[in-house]
């Protein structure tokens, strides 16, 4: 029997050294990498927090354009801003979870909500913040997803990528989201008669100055997806260079 508790006492001391190591490699685990995962994982709640709120006001909205809380809910998702804030907040939960984490499908979702997300913002404060008076929680949802997601996600992307990821082929692939969303509002709006946005207002500017004015926000995304491709890869390279 002696034989047999020296050797449970030796198993004993190999579990505990397997789970030093254990500890030892979660310690030793770059502070950037945990600073990466915590500032995405903050992004998705920001998203996600910014989208329930909006979705609890429009439902519970009075004077809307949508008679049913069903419809309202609907619409809500039915916006640029929404659609984009998604994007970056399941990326940014998978990069929570896989700071890592590198497919051509999810490079193309990342910089597609990267870009998206910088337009929601841009465009936002430039031409649609005068036209809003908001209060109570629809002022807390709007800050939200035009204001705080941008900011934390552009600089998320900025200090922790991932870098290396923004292909030429990657930046023409984002190209479909817009793309989509503008084919997919312009069939739906005659439709039920709304518009999101009022540059994209056929009803009252017409399909001309409708199909100008997404000329305009075009151009703009596609210098940003463009200005960012071209970082990504200068950026990549220095972190090789300073990594050697």
């Amino acid at each position: 029997m002696a034989p047999l508790r020296g050797l449970d006492l030796r198993k004993g001391d190999s579990d505990n050294e397997s789970d030093e190591l254990q500890a030892c490699d979660s310690a030793d685990e770059p502070l950037t990498d945990r600073t990466a995962r915590l500032w995405f994982g903050l992004t998705a709640l920001a998203v996600f927090t910014g989208i329930i709120v909006q979705v609890f006001v429009s439902a519970n909205a009075k004077a809307e354009f949508f008679h049913t809380a069903g419809a309202r809910v609907f619409n809500v998702f039915c916006f640029f801003t929404i659609q984009s804030n998604l994007i970056v907040g399941v990326t940014s939960l998978l990069l929570a979870l896989n700071p890592n984490r590198s497919s051509t499908v999810f490079n193309t979702f990342r910089l597609t909500g990267v870009v998206a997300i910088a337009v929601t913002g841009i465009v936002f404060h430039a031409v649609l913040a005068r036209l809003l008076d908001l209060e109570s929680w629809a002022l807390v949802a709007n800050n939200l997803v035009h204001t705080v997601v941008p900011v934390m996600a552009v600089l998320g992307w900025l200090m922790f990528g991932p870098r290396g990821r923004t292909s030429r082929r990657v930046m023409w692939l984002s190209v479909l989201f817009p793309v989509a969303w503008l084919i997919f509002v312009l069939i739906r709006g005659p439709i039920v008669h709304f518009y999101p946005y009022p540059f994209v207002d056929v009803i009252k500017l017409g399909y001309a100055r409708v199909l100008i004015n997404c000329v305009w926000v075009a151009v703009l995304y596609l210098g940003m997806a463009a200005g960012a491709a071209a970082l990504d890869r200068r950026l990549a390279r220095t972190s090789v260079t300073e990594g050697s």
